[in-house]
């Protein structure tokens, strides 16, 4: 049962320290033992334990984190979601996540503030044209919803984008996905968070994997330090971390780990309606509910586990956006930090069973996670409840880099995130 507060109650629960409010999700010891361990207490991690309890009634999980719920890339990212890929694995991976995305907020019964206001993709030549023409059909084909538009529309759309005759990076027209938006980071881990608790998933907080119990090879739980957890299947769902954990499992993953730059403005009223991407510039930006331009780029190309970002690639993301608004010279910046994300060779993401049997791999979204996290939590769930792929899963299996069935989505699409 929802408990609903006035703006009274809401007031006296502020003055006395909020006294009478329950916690949204226990805080438990962890048990001895569980049906199924999952690393990692982020976005794709909570949702694969919502719906291994929701979908195939496991509830004897347990989540561990060894920070706060939502301290990770969940909470550092730029919020967009589409389902705007070019090949058809892709296709289905993404438009499912988009699909749960639109029912979630009533599903968990918690407002993720997801605001289906498209995505637009600026083209800045003929050759690109051409190109965005072939990506726009195969899209179509795979079933998704976009439109290829001509400059005018552009204009009429993003009136203050760069449309000067001198524009270093011109116009020709954009491929536009209607169903894409934004949600809020951090809504959707909290939600999912207080789902799962409710139907008895143990969310263990500050809870530090130091080793992987493995016994005749198979992975049989972790050395936390916490204390020793066993369990039947352990998933590991850690974004950037994925092949530091993996290296203390004794195994390589495909993965090198980056730091994407991104930073917030100050508020502003009201003036742009869309998430906005330029392939020539690398920089994308939309407009939050509270007025701030949230703003990304592309990655920076040193291998790292930095949060912090750096000042060089900051101002590659920047020049980047004053070339698409020159308006925004105004400006100021209230923060910017960066997100370490986990890249593969093909720029997708690996659902596997990893070389330690008992051990599953839910990593290398690179700068995707966000917006895969309820087809993430699904595909995940699916295979650690039965111990073998879903249809929609099974492309993206570790064995691909070994049979060379890449999904290069950096290559067909023309952007990896």
């Amino acid at each position: 049962m929802t408990r609903h507060y006035s703006a009274i109650s809401l007031l006296k629960e502020g003055l006395n320290g909020q006294q009478g409010w329950r916690p949204a999700w226990r805080s438990p010891e962890p048990k001895k033992r569980y049906d199924v361990v999952i690393i990692g207490g982020g976005g794709q991690g909570l949702a694969t334990a919502y719906y291994l309890a929701k979908t195939h009634g496991l509830r004897n999980v347990a989540v561990i984190e060894r920070g706060w719920l939502g301290g990770g890339n969940t909470g550092r990212n730029t919020t967009a979601i589409r389902s705007n890929y070019y090949y058809p694995e892709s296709t289905a991976l993404y438009d499912l996540s988009l699909k749960l995305y639109e029912g979630l907020a009533k599903e968990l019964n918690y407002n993720i503030m997801l605001s289906q206001r498209g995505m637009m993709q600026v083209i800045s030549s003929p050759g690109e044209m051409e190109m965005a023409a072939r990506q726009v059909n195969a899209m179509q084909v795979n079933g998704i919803e976009v439109e290829l538009f001509d400059r005018g529309e552009v204009q009429r759309r993003v009136p203050i984008f760069n449309f000067a005759p001198d524009a270093r990076y011109p116009v020709y027209g954009a491929i536009f996905q209607p169903r894409a938006g934004v949600a809020r980071h951090d809504a959707v881990a909290w939600g999912y968070a207080r789902a799962a608790d409710r139907l008895g998933v143990d969310i263990i907080q500050q809870c530090d994997v130091q080793e992987f119990l493995i016994e005749g090879g198979r992975c049989v739980g972790v050395q936390t330090s916490k204390g020793e957890i066993r369990a039947d299947r352990v998933g590991m769902a850690v974004a950037g971390s994925s092949g530091a954990l993996a290296a203390k499992a004794g195994f390589r993953l495909p993965i090198t780990s980056y730091t994407l730059q991104a930073c917030v403005s100050e508020p502003v009223k009201p003036i742009f309606d869309t998430v906005l991407l330029s392939p020539m510039t690398g920089t994308y930006v939309s407009q939050s509910d509270k007025g701030e331009m949230v703003i990304g780029g592309g990655l920076d190309r040193v291998p790292s586990y930095g949060q912090r970002g750096n000042l060089p690639q900051l101002e590659t993301v920047l020049s980047g956006l004053l070339e698409m608004f020159p308006i925004f010279r105004q400006l100021r910046l209230l923060r910017q930090w960066g997100g370490t994300v986990d890249v593969t060779p093909d720029s997708s993401p690996i659902f596997s069973e990893s070389p330690v049997p008992g051990l599953f791999v839910n990593g290398g979204w690179g700068t995707g996670g966000f917006k895969a996290i309820p087809a993430g939590g699904t595909l995940f769930a699916h295979m650690l409840a039965t111990g073998s792929h879903h249809e929609i899963s099974r492309p993206f299996d570790l064995a691909r880099f070994r049979s060379g069935h890449m999904i290069d989505e950096a290559a067909g699409a023309g952007i990896a995130h």
